[in-house]
């Protein structure tokens, strides 16, 4: 069986949204509702503002708008790797804070250990598995840079281990494998789509309300910030923006944000000699050395989830339900799934989706205001936003005077500096077409980038896919 058959039967929707826990869609807002804090947007940010806004203080009447469902955009569709990176990775951090580092990668593992321990004080099921991430090398040029990775982790505190290519084998076999490093205890795997559905019942524990199916239309100044929707006005003290790459409510975020859209396939559950012939018995999430890299993880139920490798912009900062299925994407990923494990040839995908992700030029969150402070925004997280999510919602209540502000994220350097803004529309897709193309030409040869791409790197804008 090729590749192409085993995608025959492959649904073209997203494989968590479907899952039978989805809760009933909440009513619209139909009326005039006045609140302390409005937070528009039923994603990952906007659900940890909300829960943290009550957290932090009981007495905020606190009303979220969601233009969708709760969780029906990236938040429920990414891969389910909630890690402690703030900064999208050691490397990306190292290259833009250095000296404040050691300082994000505590405030990470902090925030990590919260969302864990949030998930038990609410009884949220999410199939959460603190399992690690396992950073596999497939060619020679990549083993260098896992053990740079790896001194790099050691320095700032760090316990990652470097596995050898039969070590890694072991954990995981694959004849591509050439070595490894394992960051035991900073991502954990969870079911995102129930992630966002837990968050949001916690919410309504403490008293929030949700209005589901209800976009917000455009944002006016006065006494309050008046949101109107299709069928109602909400009146808030506070907003806290957490809309990611949609059409932002704030016109200066289109200058920093472009959707990238990411998509993945579910396999078929392994049976009991398919899973032995992979091994995986700590479960770990997994990603490659490339440029242009794959992510994948084991399932509660062990399907393989498969995903990443292209990153594809649409002129214009397309946004389309079409753009959804890639039938070309769906078809490498597939290769590239049976090249990595040919002893899984016969399994076939049951699931195969597309999204888009907020990415901004530094590929990690971005914070702002507005309108005299009463607005506060969290954007760009550029597809390690699981986690970081958490903490971009605390910045936002930081940013609005919400009790139980910490100093130590608002002084730090990556809070408080903004991303270089995107070209305008041709050059915007030009200059991501012609960096795409350069990443994949440096996979071919052997990491080894580019004039154009070290020109961006010095400009702090090199990036991966």
């Amino acid at each position: 069986m090729n590749a192409l058959t085993a995608l025959a039967e492959a649904e073209p929707t997203t494989y968590w949204l479907q899952d039978t826990d989805r809760p009933e869609a909440a009513a619209a807002l139909v009326g005039r509702v006045t609140c302390d804090l409005a937070v528009v947007g039923g994603g990952y940010t906007g659900l940890w503002a909300a829960l943290r806004a009550k957290e932090r203080d009981p007495s905020l009447d606190v009303v979220v708008l969601e233009a969708d469902r709760v969780g029906a955009a990236a938040s429920g569709r990414n891969g389910g790797f909630c890690a402690a990176s703030l900064t999208h990775g050691l490397g990306n951090g190292m290259e833009r804070w250095p000296d404040e580092m050691a300082e994000l990668e505590r405030l990470g593992r902090e925030n990590l250990r919260a969302i864990g321990e949030t998930l038990t004080r609410y009884g949220i099921d999410a199939e959460w598995e603190l399992t690690g991430e396992l950073n596999v090398a497939t060619r020679e040029w990549q083993l260098e840079g896992l053990e740079e990775e790896a001194e790099a982790a050691r320095s700032l505190g760090g316990v990652p281990v470097l596995l050898s290519g039969d070590e890694v084998r072991k954990e995981v076999d694959s004849p591509t494998y050439l070595g490894g490093l394992w960051d035991r205890d900073g991502v954990a795997m969870v079911h995102p789509a129930k992630l966002a559905w837990g968050l949001a019942e916690a919410c309504r524990s403490l008293g929030v309300r949700i209005y589901e199916n209800t976009p917000v239309t455009g944002l006016q100044s006065g006494d309050r910030l008046r949101l109107p929707t299709s069928y109602g006005t909400v009146e808030a003290r506070l907003v806290a923006l957490g809309t990611g790459v949609f059409p932002p409510l704030l016109k200066r975020l289109r200058h920093f944000l472009v959707p990238v859209y990411d998509y993945a396939l579910v396999t078929e559950p392994l049976n009991a000699e398919q899973r032995a012939a992979v091994g995986w018995a700590n479960r770990q999430g997994l990603g490659d050395g490339a440029h242009q890299f794959h992510y994948y993880r084991l399932t509660s139920d062990d399907r393989i989830l498969w995903g990443g490798y292209d990153a594809i912009y649409h002129f214009g900062n397309g946004i389309h339900a079409e753009l959804e299925r890639r039938p070309a994407t769906f078809a490498v990923l597939a290769e590239h799934f049976f090249a990595t494990f040919p002893q899984l040839e016969g399994l076939r995908f049951s699931h195969a989706w597309g999204g888009v992700i907020d990415t901004c030029s530094r590929f990690c969150a971005f914070f702002g205001t507005a309108h005299g402070g009463r607005l506060a925004y969290a954007a760009g997280y550029t597809g390690l936003g699981v986690g970081a999510t958490r903490f971009g919602a605390d910045v936002m209540l930081d940013r609005l005077g919400v009790a139980g502000a910490d100093p130590a994220r608002t002084r730090l350097e990556m809070v408080r500096s903004k991303p270089v803004p995107f070209p305008p529309e041709p050059l915007r897709y030009g200059v991501i077409e012609l960096t795409r193309r350069e990443i994949a030409r440096a996979d071919r040869n052997d990491g080894r980038r580019g004039l154009w791409l070290r020109t961006l790197d010095r400009l702090g804008l090199g990036f991966d896919s």
